[in-house]
């Protein structure tokens, strides 16, 4: 299982304790993705990011509806990956 995060690098020179809002999912559970392809966006500080698939697979599970917050390296869905 894969946990899906928004990219360490979209977090550099943010404050430790600002959290990103998951302004709108792409893909539902149960759904077969495919490597970079995009599943949500989210906002932080302002400025709208895209989280993208790190491999193919099956969103197994969502763990962060879409207008609730999270903070760095939290995971927003679990992948499970194409065996």
């Amino acid at each position: 299982m894969i946990g899906i995060t928004l990219n360490p690098e979209a977090w550099k020179d943010i404050d430790a304790g600002t959290e990103a809002l998951l302004d709108k999912w792409l893909v539902a559970e149960g759904d077969a993705v495919r490597a970079g392809q995009p599943l949500a966006n989210v906002v932080l500080i302002k400025a709208s990011q895209e989280i993208v698939a790190p491999a193919g697979g099956r969103i197994e599970r969502i763990l962060v509806p879409a207008g609730d917050t999270f903070a760095s390296g939290k995971p927003i869905a679990l992948l499970k990956g194409a065996a």
